[in-house]
């Protein structure tokens, strides 16, 4: 039997201290070292197919496995401050020898691109390109390949400030434009299918996105971009300022919004508020509906507020600052605005709280197994703010007849080692030409591609 280093160490962690040290200072020896050991056990793994519920569905990334369902109720959320407020940032290391995404059964993970610079969004163009915005040194990048490997890399836009969305318009295989999201503007770029450079400069649709940092807590800075099915209308997402706090000198206006224009930039309004950080919105191509992928709010204790995924409703109120999940009021803000409780709208699907869902999508391809069209995927970015770890993956939520089902699934896996360190951090997410699956992994700079093989 070949042994990993870890598990190596597991096994002469347990054997020495009863050989050497006796059975009093043994023990405390496994008590110190049994974490390490217990994740070696495949008990995540064995739990794949079943749905966690209740306690059991909050967990954390040693519960993870590709399979493991789980379905998160409003009746699970604890009361505020049931915990301490955690300060649990994960330091990036090297990816391990031996270490890659795990997948269920009959899939297969490969190393589509591989040192890249911040690599965050994605999108698939319709000739089969996929872009990337590298947000942190303010470009996007444009990968062709063919099968597993990118095999032309080239940089389309430059001089860009903290790209992410990215969309190509008018929806469709022939679109003029693609357009980009930046900070603090959205703009296009003329582009023809197979276009490696930008054709021309771009023109700025809409200047004045209220723009963001890199704040704890807060100040967030990414904004997306989805046209709705027709192609009428252009929907963008612009996260909080802060964390939970109305504050004028923040500027919050037009903030923790999903806002609507036409796409040529006119006819500004709110589609929908109280959102604190869409992230990563989606139109779902058999209903129309505009569904998002949200942080929520910090400091509140490990399990609350779950971030979640939801259809998003025109003219919808989803509570942000003054209430979480329904009619739960923020006690930050004990007796504000009690003629919204009743307003505001409790999300689809509840999250593991503080894991940070990033970019989604619905998969509509064909080399996936037939369940998985229709559904969307979600990437799980991971937590910075709780005691045990939760996200670092990418998550499938089942949509049955247009509405999802309350419940998700792990998908990919693998980013955190036995140990707890992170090596990886999933973004994005887009669908291949061929119904493969792009992963970017902002972790360890690399695009994954994820194809099915068969059972």
């Amino acid at each position: 039997m070949i042994m990993t280093r870890t598990l190596r160490q597991c096994v002469l962690l347990r054997l020495l201290p009863a050989l050497v040290l006796g059975t009093t200072l043994a023990a405390a020896l496994l008590l110190a070292g049994g974490e390490a050991c217990s994740q070696q056990r495949p008990n995540a793994r064995s739990r794949a197919g079943k749905v966690l519920v209740g306690q059991g569905a909050l967990g954390d990334w040693t519960t993870d496995a590709p399979g493991v369902r789980r379905r998160i109720t409003t009746a699970d959320m604890p009361p505020p401050y049931a915990t301490r407020s955690a300060d649990a940032f994960s330091r990036i290391v090297k990816r391990p020898e031996g270490a890659w995404p795990q997948v269920p059964n009959g899939f297969k993970v490969e190393e589509f691109a591989a040192g890249l610079s911040n690599p965050r969004l994605i999108r698939t163009a319709p000739n089969g390109d996929l872009f990337v915005a590298e947000s942190q040194p303010g470009r996007v990048r444009v990968l062709r390949g063919a099968g597993g490997k990118a095999e032309t890399s080239e940089i389309f836009t430059a001089d860009l400030h903290q790209p992410f969305g990215i969309s190509f318009y008018p929806p469709g295989p022939d679109p003029r434009y693609i357009y980009v999201a930046d900070t603090d503007a959205v703009l296009r770029f003329p582009y023809r299918n197979g276009d490696l450079k930008a054709r021309g400069p771009a023109e700025t649709i809409v200047p004045d996105l209220p723009g963001g940092g890199r704040l704890r807590g807060g100040g967030h800075w990414t904004r997306d971009l989805a046209f709705s099915r027709d192609g009428k209308k252009m929907f963008v997402s612009v996260g909080s300022q802060t964390n939970a706090w109305e504050n004028p000198s923040a500027k919050e206006e037009r903030r923790a919004d999903i806002l609507e224009y036409n796409p040529d930039g006119t006819r500004f309004r709110l589609y929908a508020t109280g959102i604190r950080n869409a992230v990563g919105i989606a139109v779902n191509p058999g209903t129309g509906e505009l569904w998002a992928s949200v942080n929520e709010r910090d400091a509140l204790g490990d399990d609350l507020v779950p971030d979640y995924i939801t259809r998003v409703k025109d003219g919808g109120f989803y509570g942000w600052p003054w209430y979480y999940i329904g009619p739960n009021q923020d006690p930050r803000h004990a007796g504000a605005h009690p003629e919204l409780r009743t307003r505001v709208i409790v999300p689809d699907v509840l999250l593991q709280s503080h894991s940070a869902s990033l970019q989604m999508m619905f998969y509509g391809g064909q080399q996936f197994p037939r369940e998985y069209v229709g559904d969307a995927l979600a990437a799980e970015h991971g937590s910075w703010n709780r005691a045990r770890r939760t996200g670092y993956k990418v998550i499938r939520v089942p949509v049955r007849r247009g509405a999802p089902t309350g419940e998700y699934e792990d998908f990919m896996t693998g980013f955190v080692t036995p140990a707890g360190e992170v090596w990886g951090r999933p973004v994005g997410v887009a669908e291949a030409k061929d119904g493969a699956l792009f992963v970017s992994d902002d972790g360890s700079n690399t695009i994954w591609r994820v194809t099915y093989t068969g059972k």
